[in-house]
Order: C-alpha cells, then structure tokens, then sequence
C-alpha cells in the first residue's frame, strides 16, 4: 500500500519559493508606483506648465504611456514563459525594471534638458511597463502552479507583498517630506526612491536565482503551445472577457490610490503633503491585512462570492466614499481605511480567479493577456480619467463614478465565472493522476 503526502500543505520547498517569487513582485511594484506617488513633484520637474492641473496630467499621461506598454510585455514574457518556462522571465523582467527605475531617477529636468527629458522619461517608462507586464503575471502562475491545493491562499499572497512594496515606497515618501527641507523635494527628493529602487533590483536578481522551476509547468513541458497566444484566442475567447472584467476593480482602485491619491488629496483637496501620505499609507494597510484575510477566507467561501460581494459594495457605495474623502477635510483617514478594508474583498480573490479561467500550458500567457489589459484600462487611465472628470464636471468626488462603472464591471464577470472556472483544480487532479500511475505495484 502507497500513501501521498497531504497535498493540501504546503511543504517548506513551496513555502519557499512563493515567499521568494511574491518577494520579487513587492520590488517590482514599488518600483513601478513610485512614479504615481511623485507624480506632482515629477509634473514640476519633468514636464513644467503655467497650470498645476495641465502640469499634472502630463505627468500622469506619462505614467499612462507605461501601461500601455503592459499588453505587448506581458504578450511577449508569457509567450517565452509558456514555452520555455517560468523562471527564466523573472530574472529578464526584473533586471530591465530596475534598469528602467534608476535611469529615471537620473533624468535630468526640463530646465537643464528641456524637450529631451520628458521624451526620456516616456521611454523609460515604457521600458517599465514592457517588463511589469511579465512580471506580475509570471508570479501569479508560478505560485498557483507550486502549491495548486491552496492557490487561492498563494494568489491572494503574491498581492499582499505586492502592497508590501507599495507601503514601503509610501513610507519612503513620507520621510521624504517630513525630514528633507520643502524646497528640496521638487528638485532631487523625488529621485531617492528611484535611486533606491535600482539598488533593490540587484538584491531580486540573486533572490530570482535560487528558483526552480515551477513542477507544474515540468510536468507538460513536452506539452507545451508553440504558438500560446494564438491558441489562447482561438480557444478561450470567453474567458480572456471575463477574466478582463474581474481585473476592472481592482485595476481602477489600485489605480486611485496606489498613483492617483497621494496627488488628488495634495493638489485637489489641498490636504497636507504629510497627511496625504499618511492616510494613504494607513489605507495601504488595512487592505494588505484585509487582502490577505480574503485570500485565507477562500479556502472556505468560494473566491467568486467573496468578489461578488465586493463588487457590489463598490457599484453601490463608490461615489459616497469619494464624497466621505471630500468631506473629510484635512483628515481623510477613516474614509481611506474603510474603503480599503472593503477592497480587499475583491483584490485578495480576483488574482486566484483569473488564473483558474486557463490550463497550464497556456496559463502564463492568459493571465498576462487579462491582466495587462484590465490593469492598462483601469489602472493605467485612473489618474488621467479622474483628473479629467474634476475639470469637466466641477465635482471633486467625480472620480467614484469612474470606480463604480469598473466595480459593475468585476460584478458581472463575478456572475460569470463559475461555467468558466476550476483549472487549476482539474489540472492538479491529472498530476495527482500521472504521479499514482508511476507508482510500482506491491506484492
């Protein structure tokens, strides 16, 4: 008689390497959305304009440009990733990010390079997108594929570390503008964090070196799609739709306060540079614990009502939580936290969601195909959409309109996803299958 390990545990070689492999993705994220963070400061240095507003929608047209950039990277990466494997992308992804953030804390401004500086800064920022785009993808399939008995707990992590990296560059900016002098900030503060995202690039590359490959992708490596995008829609057009309308949710509120709500409270609301951050990062918070409780939660409630119920919220409540910011004056810390808590509901699920829409050997290349083009709609256009909604419409909480459009979105895939869904499962069960069929007879 033959027995299997529990496979619902996760062993300490798994713990390992998806500690390491969500690691990785906080570096990356702190890199990209440190940008979003300075974005005022940037908009004075990079891209100057006799109005603040027309000044800061360059900045974030900027900031846009790398989103778009997203759905080529993520093609691209996930085509190698799919074929090749998994390993191999996150080392290339991460040394062209980290290359890309240290150039641009190095840009000189417009003053010293005039017209040349923002076009750099264009570029590099495509070079951040083009790399992100294999990135969070990469990570989301390596996890889910080396502990498939507990993916949506693995799913949810790679997201809370991703907020670890974004509380880490807030914290940055709030000692920034608490401990150097105002007049320094616009002028070389904004580089710092830069600079040091650079440094962290070196310490994820030796991180990234130590993984192996995912035992998932091993298993059907003599399987694999010569052509995994072509064959993704050919087979599973449904799925790459809904998969998009779970990612709307969360890319537009990641989009509003991870980039957009440090600017929005400073320069619209006219709250406290110190304050701002603050109650951004108190909100950080509060999701990353609430995110990590949701992922811990769907092991018991199915992921897609976990979503379901915080899409609603959010198609409900997402024009009176703009306006709660509104009126909370110079302190719009309970506003923030609340709505932070409630969006874990749908950013703690909608990652395991979307990698359950797609079979292992096109997975890497659905995933980044969904979530590029969510994250580059909802998240990508947020600070642009948002800012442009304040200047047309005079109302400063216009932007929950944009939020609950998107949220009505997710609910819809929500309903959706359940004739769709159970990938990972199926696929775990035909490993589980294949590895009882080696087993030698006793007897």
């Amino acid at each position: 008689m033959s027995s299997t390990p529990d496979a619902s545990r996760l062993s300490e070689s798994s713990k390992r390497t998806m500690l390491l492999a969500s690691l990785g993705g906080a570096l990356e994220y702190y890199d990209f959305i440190v940008y979003g963070i300075f974005a005022a400061e940037i908009a004075r240095a990079i891209f100057p304009s006799s109005s603040p507003l027309i000044s800061l929608m360059s900045s974030f047209g900027a900031f846009a440009v790398g989103y778009v950039a997203r759905p080529v990277g993520g093609i691209v990466l996930s085509h190698f990733g799919d074929r090749f494997g998994r390993r191999r992308v996150f080392v290339v992804s991460l040394l062209g990010m980290s290359g890309a953030t240290l150039g641009m804390g190095l840009v000189p401004s417009y003053e010293h390079w005039g017209l040349a500086a923002p076009i750099l800064m264009v570029v590099l920022r495509l070079l951040q997108g083009f790399c992100l785009g294999g990135e969070l993808p990469g990570a989301i399939t390596y996890v889910v594929e080396v502990a498939p008995k507990r993916a949506s707990f693995a799913s949810g992590f790679v997201f809370f570390c991703v907020m670890g990296g974004v509380v880490v560059a807030t914290v940055l900016s709030l000692l920034i503008q608490n401990f150097l002098p105002p007049h320094l900030v616009p002028t070389y503060g904004w580089r710092i964090p830069f600079w040091i995202g650079g440094a962290l690039g070196v310490v994820g590359f030796w991180v990234r070196r130590s993984l192996e490959e995912s035992p998932e992708f091993e298993r059907v490596r003599r399987q694999t799609s010569s052509r995994p995008f072509a064959e993704l829609l050919r087979t599973h057009p449904q799925k790459v739709l809904i998969g998009i309308g779970l990612v709307a949710s969360t890319g537009a509120f990641n989009g509003l306060l991870f980039a957009y709500m440090p600017a929005y409270l400073k320069t619209v609301l006219s709250v406290g540079p110190g304050m701002a951050v603050l109650a951004q990062n108190m909100a950080l918070v509060a999701h990353s614990v609430a995110l990590l409780a949701t992922a811990w939660i769907g092991r018991y409630v199915p992921p897609r009502r976990l979503m379901m119920t915080g899409t609603l919220l959010f198609t409900l409540l997402s024009v009176p939580w703009y306006g709660a910011i509104v009126h909370s004056g110079a302190d719009p810390r309970l506003p923030l936290i609340l709505g932070g808590i409630a969006a874990g509901l749908f950013n703690g699920t909608f990652a395991y969601l979307i990698a359950d829409l797609f079979p292992t050997r096109i997975r890497f290349t659905g995933i980044a195909l969904v979530l590029n083009i969510g994250m580059t709609v909802f998240s990508g256009a947020a600070p642009l959409v948002a800012t442009s909604l304040i200047r047309e419409t005079g109302l400063l909480y216009a932007p929950g309109w944009f939020l609950a459009s998107a949220a009505a979105l997710g609910l819809v895939a929500s309903l959706l996803v359940k004739r769709h869904d159970g990938q990972i499962r199926n696929d775990a069960h035909g490993a589980d299958v294949a590895a009882l069929q080696t087993v030698p007879e006793m007897g």
